[in-house]
């Protein structure tokens, strides 16, 4: 469990974090020589309570006003947080923001000090606890413990340790069979030991030797160790912070504000987001050419808001679509931070509610706080064809990855294949333009046997699955039939109506030209530019046989033809094509495209100048 610190610069944060846990945070030179915290820090702080037992790993941010971002990337993934107020001074304008913020990021509960209470007498005490009590209303740590304390004196610091530990108590633990998510505080190179990068382990677990992927860029690297609190360990847990040794990865190739997960497919960067998004009371409204700073995790971005309402005011939760300057690895249900740069100040929050909607087309959904299966809905129509993999559903909408298949199961307007699912509405609406596909086809070439699939396929725009779905549907119902490689209408007759004549002349025409037929182009000379789709017919119904693309027979001619060949090759010699020609007595553009065609059905092999010949008995 985590817990962050918060609060004014120079109100004791670091100080009271080291009188807790004996770690000094403020690592860098120059915070020691400046006595102010610029980067985090990080300490373990062991607690032993009838309310909670165990470790509270302490992310000590800083205070100044400067230094914000810092904050940010601190207090993200936060469980509990002390909020560190000076009783000398009191409220100061760092403690609303950083409050704020705290807020907005969902933290769930915690505790208030008042450091330097061995400065103050009872007097001022009481009248700074009472203006502390109303800063919390409506906050993060309405009702919180408020504890006066000292960490020069030590006086209150077991009663602190007491409310932190009944605070922590109240958190339920986070689930270790939650995706794998490590967003990114620090990256740096040991000698030995290659790339190092730590963070606070938002979700799931990380062991040795895992295979994980890092964001930005995607590359993949191998755990080579583990350390929590600088002890090694074999596995990492959801709420702890943790040290990574990667092997396969520069140091280069981590960004601070990065990102760590497991190596899946269903976690993608995504530079437009979909969330619902409140200000700050005070703060001015943002219109689509406003430009703020977004902050997920430790990753900040530029960013511009678009609402389906216009502007973003104060006072209400938008529904908005939110296009990045970088792209980011989110997950439904993560909360954000926004804030201005000029002047730098917090001006609101919100919650992301689709982390990977399509770039081009997405617009805000039309609601705010829609539900895990109505968000499931709406992102599974625009899906379309394609469907949405179950396994990215934990990301996209941002639940556990055991609760999808019941949800999936419970939404009635999604339908359930294979890995994917779709929405009832549109596998409906695809179902009926495929038979109507099909029904425009035969208007359109009543000469041909039924529509190509690969056709038919690139027309309905749906994946394998879901138009094989649908192809069995439509035959199941009578509405069509698969004949091979084309979709036709139920009872479809190529050729018939008025066609039908035209047909039976092409037929005796052939039936005329035995053994020495006119060619196709002869033929539609004679018949007309439909002559080859009529010769088609006539071969799907076996009254043609296609011995060349430009020659075709009547059976009747060509089995009389293969009955000559028979006898003229029975003696077993092998045989040329001159004396081919002479036994059957055609001439060389009727017998060359005969004999290949006798080579592709096997009746006859080529070696040179050369065939032989293989007659089933």
């Amino acid at each position: 469990m985590i817990l962050g610190t918060a609060g004014h610069i120079d109100h004791g944060k670091t100080a009271l974090v080291r009188a807790l846990t004996g770690v000094d945070t403020d690592r860098l030179p120059e915070e020691k020589r400046r006595g102010i915290t610029i980067e985090l820090g990080f300490a373990p702080l062991p607690l032993a309570d009838e309310s909670f037992t165990g470790t509270l790993g302490v992310v000590d941010v800083p205070g100044h006003d400067a230094f914000v971002r810092t904050m940010l990337a601190g207090a993200t993934g936060v469980d509990l947080a002390l909020l560190v107020i000076a009783a000398d001074e009191g409220v100061m304008p760092q403690t609303r923001e950083h409050l704020a913020i705290l807020t907005l990021l969902g933290v769930r509960g915690g505790a208030v000090a008042l450091t330097k209470s061995d400065l103050v007498d009872g007097d001022w005490l009481a009248l700074v606890t009472e203006e502390v009590r109303g800063l919390l209303v409506g906050s993060a740590l309405e009702g919180a413990e408020i504890v006066p304390c000292s960490a020069k004196t030590a006086a209150g610091l077991d009663e602190l340790r007491r409310a932190l530990a009944k605070a922590a108590g109240k958190i339920p633990a986070r689930n270790t069979g939650d995706l794998t998510r490590l967003p990114l505080d620090r990256a740096f190179t040991v000698n030995g030991t290659g790339t190092v990068v730590t963070g606070t382990l938002w979700s799931g677990v990380i062991e040795r030797e895992a295979t994980v992927r890092l964001f930005p860029g995607g590359a993949t690297a191998r755990v080579r160790s583990l350390e929590s609190h600088s002890t090694p360990v074999e596995r990492g847990l959801p709420g702890t912070r943790v040290a990574v040794a990667l092997a396969g990865v520069d140091r280069e190739t981590v960004s601070h504000g990065g990102v760590l997960v497991a190596d899946d497919e269903s976690w993608r960067e995504s530079a437009v987001l979909r969330a619902d998004v409140a200000l700050l009371d005070g703060a001015k409204s943002l219109g689509v050419r406003t430009r703020v700073r977004f902050h997920l995790g430790t990753s900040e971005v530029g960013a511009r808001l678009v609402s389906a309402a216009g502007r973003v005011e104060p006072g209400a939760i938008h529904a908005v679509r939110i296009a990045l300057d970088a792209p980011v690895v989110a997950r439904a249900g993560d909360r954000f931070v926004l804030r201005t740069t000029s002047p730098a100040m917090t001006i609101g929050g919100g919650v992301v509610t689709d982390p990977q909607p399509p770039a081009r087309r997405a617009k805000p959904w039309g609601t705010v706080h829609a539900s895990d299966s109505e968000r499931l809905e709406w992102i599974t129509v625009e899906c379309a064809g394609e469907g949405l993999a179950l396994a990215e559903i934990p990301v996209r909408v941002g639940m556990l990855p055991t609760a999808v298949e019941p949800l999936a199961a419970a939404t009635r307007s999604l339908v359930h294949l294979g890995d994917r699912i779709y929405s009832t509405t549109t596998r409906l609406r695809l179902r009926d333009r495929l038979a109507e596909d099909v029904r425009a086809w035969h208007k359109a070439n009543p000469l041909e046997a039924g529509l190509p699939l690969q056709q038919a396929r690139s027309k309905i725009r749906a994946n394998d699955a879901l138009f094989d779905d649908l192809v069995r549907d439509l035959v199941e119902r009578g509405k069509i039939e698969l004949r091979g490689a084309v979709l036709a209408r139920a009872g479809w007759k190529a050729g018939s109506g008025a066609d039908a004549a035209k047909v039976a002349e092409l037929a005796v025409a052939l039936e005329a030209g035995g053994v020495s037929p006119l060619s196709v182009a002869e033929l539609t000379d004679q018949f007309g530019k439909e002559t080859p789709a009529l010769l088609r017919v006539l071969e799907r119904e076996g009254r043609a046989v296609a011995v060349a693309p430009d020659r075709f027979y009547s059976p009747a001619a060509l089995a009389s033809l293969l009955d000559a060949l028979r006898s003229a090759t029975s003696d077993g010699t092998d045989k040329t094509a001159s004396q081919i020609r002479e036994a059957l007595g055609l001439s060389r553009k009727y017998l060359i495209p005969f004999l290949e065609y006798c080579d592709r059905i096997g009746v006859s092999t080529r070696r040179g100048d050369l065939r032989s010949f293989h007659w089933k008995p």
